[in-house]
């Protein structure tokens, strides 16, 4: 169990206020924004994470800075989630990672190089969220518990590893009940109703997807409505050969959204389903 989390002073980077988050969620600790000392490094208790110059997990010591310059972009925060045994995970469910890499590694005109896009178009994307928080927490040399920046960053964490580690569960358990159905000129995702019935019941659909390799044939989603016995319809990657307003009157369709991405059906019968869906299909 950790005592204490020591980041670098100065300017703020979201893959140390981020790197912080995720440890705060295993050690609910203080952080303290300063240069590390030699036994700040050589203490197993407390984390050093962006600064000091090494990067010893088993010391709990997450810097990046000495790694060689041509080295994929790896950050802070990467360390911490290779460190929790998360990171691929992250890596693969979180499409912002990979961005933060490079822009911490690599700088904000390579990143937007890599990404296909004007150096100014990054800028555009900032929000007061960005800007406000990490000033905020640049801005005091210490954050304890109670405080509403430590307390965001806990929330943040939380959210973050909840997030990676229980879509992973979830997608173990589409692979296991999810069926392909192979209709006349393209394919659908079924999830059948299950006892109990997840939260969110289409959640995972899309990355089941992408892992049978059927972004191009897959068309529609089919899983169970949370609010009543029938199942919810979907395009998939929005694909507009799907149009649900086609099914505006059929008796047993109550709701098709005005755009035609989805609709909601109280049939529960497999055949029927299939029939909704085809109908729907623009060929």
């Amino acid at each position: 169990m950790l005592t204490s989390i020591i980041t670098h002073p100065g300017g703020a980077h979201k893959d140390d206020f981020l790197a912080c988050a995720v440890l705060l969620t295993e050690s609910p600790v203080r952080i303290e924004r300063r240069e590390p000392t030699e036994a700040d490094l050589a203490d197993t208790n407390t984390a050093v994470l962006d600064v000091g110059g090494e990067h010893a997990p088993e010391r709990n010591n997450f810097d990046h800075h000495q790694f060689p310059r041509d080295m994929v972009p790896t950050c802070a925060l990467s360390l911490v989630l290779q460190h929790l045994g998360i990171y691929e995970d992250s890596k693969e469910f979180c499409s912002w990672l990979e961005v933060a890499e490079w822009f911490d590694c690599r700088g904000p005109n390579d990143t937007a190089e890599w990404l296909g896009m004007e150096r100014d178009t990054l800028g555009k994307l900032n929000s007061p969220l960005d800007i406000t928080i990490l000033r905020r927490f640049a801005s005091q040399t210490e954050h304890k518990p109670g405080e509403p920046i430590w307390e965001i960053m806990h929330m943040i964490g939380q959210d973050l590893v909840n997030y990676v580690c229980n879509l992973r569960s979830r997608l173990d358990f589409v692979a296991q009940h999810a069926e392909v159905w192979e209709l006349d000129g393209f394919k659908a995702l079924f999830m059948p109703r299950t006892e109990p019935l997840p939260d969110e019941a289409s959640s995972g659909l899309g990355y089941h997807v992408q892992h049978l390799g059927l972004e191009e044939e897959i068309l529609a989603l089919v899983y169970p409505d949370s609010r009543g016995q029938g199942y919810g319809m979907r395009r998939f990657s929005d694909d507009q050969r799907m149009e649900f307003t086609k099914l505006d009157g059929q008796p047993d369709v109550h709701f098709t959204h005005a755009r035609g991405f989805i609709a909601k059906t109280s049939c529960a019968d497999i055949e029927r389903l299939k029939s909704l869906l085809q109908s729907a299909y623009i060929e």
